[in-house]
């Protein structure tokens, strides 16, 4: 029997209605239940197929769990590891290459030093130009950190004293200052599995609970034209990032769609603010996502998704080939020192004239560089000229 298996908090419709839907459907040698911690011993494994993650980014016992739960086998929604890894500032930048628009972005560094630094910490760093960063972002602008979420610690400003005020309070945490954008249409999108797409007219400006109660503004050719741009843009975030289970939000300004908002592990799903509609989506696809996992679930392998930047990263690295030097795990070896010494002296080796390929290929000269033309063999008896005097460095600037 394979199990599926939900980690949640606070949150009290879906966690229930997932599993109901997931036992509903009955598949054969499926079955889902909320997960039951008791004992976590290291690479043991936890006894589920798949766990859908939807409280880890809170609770960092729960976050080491999911880490050894995945290197057992267990496929993990969303992977704990990426999301570990991940920030909105990076996924702004990786966007930029995936060529979705985001708002312009720069990094601050921590208005208080970080624990257990000084001064000496940070000799490379220069000092910020506050008036750049006005000029390159503009006003309106909005400050947040460059990790975390649910609205925390984010200041909307609209001149360089609102600025300094709201930095001054952001204490030893990372923020982004990014350019607000004034939107006529704003979406909301959840993506599973990395296929499917549930585009909904949103209105962050509302109360939490009446977010959703809006409409689509932009109408006719140029809305449909709208709504396959900002799934295109979706599918391209969540396969880049490798998230299974995420929403992305777009701000539209003049038909641009402007992603905003798109690393979430533990996107709502509660009923009461997405709505009956879009919660049935949610829970339906999401059943279907776990079972689909648990039945291609493999024992003994890593049964993760990462996204396309882990993959093209990857794929970068030439793969070694195997050669006599290689020794498989457990052959013994015989301990140097750095140097290589054992402590007994080597004989000098005896020089040996390499010999000369007969067709050996002329080593090409470095990119950028003139080919200098070979010397004759035989030393002229004109005396040398007088060496290129070499131009002074250029200062990095």
């Amino acid at each position: 029997m394979k199990k599926i298996g939900i980690l949640f908090g606070q949150e009290n419709t879906f966690p229930q209605a997932f599993v109901d839907r997931v036992n509903e459907k009955a598949v054969d040698g499926i079955t889902a239940e909320f997960v039951n911690i008791e004992q976590v011993e290291q690479a043991v494994p936890c006894g589920y197929d798949v766990i859908i993650d939807r409280i880890s980014q809170d609770v960092p016992f729960y976050r080491a769990y999911l880490k050894n739960a995945a290197l057992t086998g267990t496929a993990v929604i969303n992977n704990a590891f990426w999301w570990s890894a991940d920030e909105k500032f990076f996924n702004n930048a990786l966007a930029v290459q995936l060529g979705v628009p985001v708002p312009k972005t720069l990094l601050l560094p921590s208005k208080a030093r970080p624990d257990d630094t000084s001064e000496n910490s940070f000799r490379n760093l220069s000092m910020f130009n506050w008036e750049r960063a006005f000029e390159r972002i503009g006003f309106p602008a909005f400050m947040k950190p460059h990790s975390g979420g649910g609205w925390k610690s984010v200041y909307k400003v609209d001149n360089p004293e609102e600025a300094w005020r709201a930095y001054d309070e952001t204490g030893q945490l990372v923020m982004l200052y990014q350019e607000a954008i004034e939107f006529d249409d704003y979406f909301r999108c959840y993506c599973l599995g990395g296929k499917h797409v549930l585009i909904m007219p949103y209105e962050p400006r509302n109360a939490p609970h009446q977010r959703y109660q809006t409409t689509m503004k932009t109408q006719g050719e140029a809305g449909q034209q709208l709504l396959d741009t900002i799934k295109d843009y979706t599918l391209r975030l969540c396969q880049g990032l490798g998230y299974d289970f995420n929403t992305v939000e777009f701000a539209v300004r003049d038909g641009v769609p402007i992603a905003i908002d798109f690393g979430n592990p533990a996107p709502d799903a509660d009923v009461n603010s997405v709505g009956a509609e879009n919660f049935e989506w949610v829970v339906e696809h999401a059943a279907q996502l776990a079972i689909e996992r648990a039945q291609a679930n493999q024992a003994g392998k890593t049964n993760l998704t990462w996204g396309s930047f882990v993959h093209d990263s990857v794929g970068a690295f030439p793969k070694k080939s195997a050669s006599k030097a290689d020794m498989p795990v457990g052959s013994a070896v015989n301990e140097t020192n750095d140097l290589g010494a054992t402590g007994a002296p080597k004989p000098a080796a005896k020089k040996v004239a390499p010999k000369k390929a007969a067709s050996a290929p002329r080593p090409e000269p470095p990119i950028g560089e003139v080919p200098v033309k070979a010397p004759a063999a035989k030393k002229a008896a004109t005396p040398k000229a007088p060496a290129a005097k070499k131009a002074a460095p250029t200062k990095a600037k």
